[in-house]
């Protein structure tokens, strides 16, 4: 089994239904403050971290052309859904070449706050982004009443799959 080709499915398979959660959130959503956090909040929040956790240590990242602020970008004026797109086909168009650089053996993650291995912490970091896809998806059935399709597998570099 080809671990890397595994993960690079999984990767586009969650940033493809993060994708269609932020196709499909209700313009009146997108900025609303009903939650904690404003849906673009969530969304930018899941492929800022994602970007970040796809490179092998802290010091190799470079943040988004379009990244405004110091911190996740969260706190900065609200991006628009378009900008939180172009990002979204940024991250997704880089699965492919990060993973295959990472070095899956490594007992180190390469985050000083993250004391586990590069594939473990490759695990934390799909788990998460699906994390923020099922609330924002959550968010969307409970706005509009509609439903975000299941995606089990990844076509790499497409960020679609098989429903």
């Amino acid at each position: 089994m080809n671990v890397k080709a595994v993960l690079k499915s999984q990767y586009h398979a969650a940033l493809a239904m993060l994708r269609d959660a932020i196709d499909r959130c209700p313009d009146d959503e997108w900025l609303s403050r009903e939650h904690k956090n404003a849906f673009w909040q969530v969304a930018y929040h899941a492929l800022f971290y994602t970007h970040l956790y796809l490179q092998p240590d802290e010091a190799a990242f470079r943040k988004w052309t379009q990244h405004r602020g110091d911190d996740d970008g969260t706190t900065a004026d609200p991006y628009t859904k378009a900008q939180v797109l172009e990002y979204w086909s940024v991250v997704d168009a880089m699965v492919d070449g990060a993973v295959d650089a990472l070095d899956l053996e490594n007992s180190d993650s390469g985050f000083w706050w993250y004391k586990m291995s590069k594939l473990e912490h490759q695990l934390v970091n799909l788990r998460h982004v699906q994390h923020h896809g099922a609330q924002l998806a959550d968010r969307v059935r409970s706005a509009a009443d509609v439903g975000i399709k299941w995606v089990s597998s990844g076509v790499p570099g497409l960020g679609s799959g098989k429903v």
